[in-house]
């Protein structure tokens, strides 16, 4: 049995992320003596699967704390010294749901996943003599209420103050001026649950701001709960006649994030990415600090984290977590690492191990602010044009073909130094490189490419790659 993704369990609720599934998943990661918190976006459905979640949980054993609707960044935080359990589909249609574990701030790794898909199979195999994990009845755990937004909210302030201080001596400063003071921001909540939190957060820090879609409806009825260039359109047209410094954009639980200058422009992910790892590995003490990225992240982050005096290393797309976790593992005393992101996903590691949105849209603020505007932000980023294009492989023939490449691909491309740790990653002298790798979840091999010259590239490896799968079929 396989239920979890690289962001937990999602799907349909009429199908797939059902209360009956919620309650066994509960039964599965219930344990006697164990605290979990509980807590839910804004979906219709988060209610139902709460409660059956809640009482898997407590009929194994467990006591629960329900926070009810937070961010996914406001439970992780809250699961700090116990564990967490969040019932959202992030930035997927409102049908869907979905459940995501952490322990101690960070979410279940594989090791923890596969136990709980383990303990389902087994309950579901009728030759097994196994029972669901029920606790007998007087042990059966307790629940309790609590509110965690204010705690969130008031750690989030103090991190930023912390990491970005006004220096004295800064003449744009008025007295008295706090982080972000003199910024002037719009946030798209989407209907999701960054109403409840960036928009407090940014104007505590003292910035200027304009809150759009702030109200939590499960039916997102604004826009769709991902946001993309497409789904921001009437964002980007609010933002158009350059009243704002900056705009920023959550999905439905708020782990995710998009940045648009005062024009409406979607800033690309990855130069957000690199700039912020440029940030932390610059302001570090550490003799060593390294960020933690993913093979389809762009080399320009390679560029401004080597520049600042730190190296990049990837992990598998969403195990972030298990990458700072090896990291720290191989590294010494001098080693640190002080950033960890995916696009649009980023773990500020000094503040916490889980994907926090409300902290990225904070932090990008204070550097927007720092430099002055967003074309000054992103000046030393070299963006070169990049591609992301898919090609049709039956998910059997999956396997084979990327075994066939991890040969292939590199003979194709000989001056390119290769890796093939999480697909094919191929890097290029002048930084430009390409990365094939098969989708998690539809019948594609994905490409992805960066460079001054990236039709020509993506069309070499596509040729390469439609070859290998006709050979492998």
């Amino acid at each position: 049995m396989t239920l979890f993704g690289t962001a937990g369990i999602r799907g349909p609720v009429e199908t797939r992320v059902t209360p009956a599934l919620a309650l066994a998943v509960g039964q599965a990661a219930g344990e006697p003596g164990e605290t979990f918190v509980v807590g839910r976006d804004g979906r219709e459905t988060g209610p139902a699967l709460a409660a059956a979640m809640e009482a898997g949980l407590e009929s194994a054993g467990s006591d629960v704390v329900r926070v009810g609707q937070v961010p996914t960044p406001a439970l992780a935080y809250a699961s700090q010294g116990r564990r967490g359990v969040m019932l959202t589909a992030s930035h997927n249609p409102p049908a869907d749901n979905g459940i995501k574990l952490f322990v101690d701030g960070v979410e279940y790794d594989r090791h923890a996943e596969r136990r709980i898909e383990d303990a389902l199979e087994s309950a579901r195999d009728p030759t097994s003599t196994s029972e669901p994990s029920v606790a007998p009845w007087d042990e059966w755990g307790r629940s309790e209420r609590l509110s965690v937004l204010d705690a969130y909210r008031d750690a989030v302030v103090d991190y930023l103050r912390r990491q970005f201080p006004v220096s004295g001596d800064d003449s744009s400063a008025p007295a008295g001026a706090d982080v972000l003071s003199g910024l002037s921001v719009a946030v798209d909540c989407g209907n999701g649950m960054g109403a409840l939190a960036t928009p407090q957060v940014l104007e505590r820090l003292g910035a200027e701001v304009v809150a759009l879609n702030a109200n939590v409806d499960g039916y997102f009825s604004a826009r769709a709960s991902k946001p993309t260039p497409e789904t921001l359109t009437d964002f980007t047209a609010f933002l158009a006649d350059g009243s704002f410094d900056l705009g920023l954009a959550h999905d439905g639980d708020a782990d995710r994030l998009v940045v648009l200058g005062p024009d409406g422009e979607v800033i690309h992910e990855d130069t957000i990415l690199a700039v912020v790892a440029a940030h932390y590995t610059r302001t570090s003490d550490a003799a060593d600090p390294v960020v933690v990225t993913t093979p389809n992240a762009s080399a320009r982050i390679d560029e401004l984290v080597r520049d600042a005096g730190g190296r990049v290393e990837r992990v598998r797309l969403g195990a972030l977590h298990e990458g700072i976790a090896r990291e720290r593992e191989r590294g010494g005393e001098d080693t640190a690492v002080v950033f960890a992101a995916e696009p649009w996903k980023h773990v500020h590691t000094a503040f916490g191990g889980w994907i926090d949105g409300v902290v990225s849209a904070a932090a990008v603020a204070a550097l927007t602010r720092a430099a002055g505007d967003t074309d000054a932000l992103r000046e030393p980023v070299t963006e070169r044009p990049y591609r992301k294009v898919s090609v049709e492989c039956p998910d059997e023939a999956k396997g084979d073909a990327m075994v066939v490449l991890e040969t292939a691909l590199p003979e194709a491309f000989p001056d390119a130094e290769g890796d093939t740790d999480y697909g094919v990653r191929l890097e290029f002298p002048d930084a430009s490189w390409v990365l094939v790798r098969p989708s998690g979840t539809e019948p594609y091999v994905r490409i992805y490419a960066e460079s001054d010259e990236v039709d020509r590239l993506v069309d070499a490896a596509r040729d390469v790659l439609e070859e290998t799968i006709t050979r492998v079929r």
